[in-house]
């Protein structure tokens, strides 16, 4: 019970780092049309010209004639000249020239019908975060130098590379399939079995595909959005895509003992936290909301990833 619940406090931050440094900016806020329209009082009249009145009184067929709104006659009567002029602007709008409020842009709600559920699961986490994971990744940090700390971590990506290469092939990226493989031989020879990115040098940069992305790309919806203990957020069809990505990883093979694999995934979520101290404290002291800010940066990310 004790070894499951380190291994559970450790899988917090699995794919927290990857949420929390998306870039959480708010949309920029849409003018309505009852703000873009200025008062009548406040538009100074000027001189109609007869001309376009006559053309429109003169019209000979229907389809020279503009179109009439039968409510204007009584708003030129209550707001005069203005009225005039507004009326003479309304009987000469093309039906394409209509406002259309109901075309005004609004953010879409996001997915969460289990809003209250994974509102109790994010606060658990982010003591288990606060109070077990954050305080080991300090110390480590001070015993376990930066520079080593990226060496751990290339080490790990190296190992990765299964998932990402099928799941580029399996979205038709056939090019980033071919830049996994040149990574993963690059990096074993060069980079001193992966501890160092030395396929960068060629310019060689590694494809952030996974199960979740190309069950998405193939057209299934994402799902309502989750939270469980001890992991990161997710969608339904992410959950799925992560267990699929486990079974293509090399270590369930090369690692038959689970206390190993675990041991390892410990490591890496260790030494990811580490590496990203300053990152999570930021976030952490510059977000009011903290659960909305996560799901939205989740739920958008993922949607970018996707389009990509």
């Amino acid at each position: 019970m004790r070894r499951f619940f380190i291994v559970g406090v450790a899988a917090v931050a699995l794919g927290g780092c990857g949420t929390l440094s998306a870039a959480f900016r708010s949309d920029a806020p849409f003018l309505t049309v009852s703000q873009s329209l200025t008062p009548p009082e406040a538009v100074e009249p000027e001189p109609t010209p007869a001309e376009p009145v006559v053309a429109a009184a003169d019209a000979k067929t229907p389809e020279d004639a503009p179109e009439i709104d039968s409510t204007l006659p009584s708003l030129s009567h209550d707001m005069g000249e203005g009225g005039d002029q507004l009326m003479l602007a309304q009987t000469q709008r093309s039906p394409q020239d209509k406002v259309d409020t109901t075309s005004v842009n609004e953010p879409e709600e996001e997915f969460d019908p289990w809003e209250r559920f994974n509102e109790t699961m994010f606060e658990l986490n982010r003591k288990l975060d606060r109070y077990a994971l954050k305080p080991v990744a300090q110390v480590y940090n001070v015993i376990m130098p930066e520079p080593f700390q990226i060496l751990i971590a290339n080490g790990f990506d190296n190992i990765s590379f299964v998932p990402r290469a099928v799941n580029s092939l399996l979205q038709g990226k056939f090019g980033g399939a071919g830049r996994e493989i040149s990574r993963f031989l690059i990096n074993s020879t060069a980079g001193i079995g992966g501890l160092f990115d030395a396929a960068k040098y060629w310019g060689i940069e590694k494809s952030r595909e996974d199960f979740g992305q190309t069950l998405g790309v193939w057209g299934v919806g994402p799902g309502p959005y989750l939270i469980l203990p001890f992991m990161e957020p997710l969608t339904v069809r992410d959950g799925i895509g992560k267990a699929v990505d486990g079974v293509m990883d090399p270590l369930s093979y090369v690692l038959p003992f689970l206390w190993v694999r675990l041991s390892m995934k410990i490591g890496d979520t260790v030494n990811d936290r580490a590496l990203n101290l300053e990152l999570f404290q930021g976030f952490e002291e510059s977000v009011i909301d903290m659960y909305s800010a996560v799901r939205h940066g989740y739920l958008r990310r993922r949607e970018q990833l996707i389009k990509e």
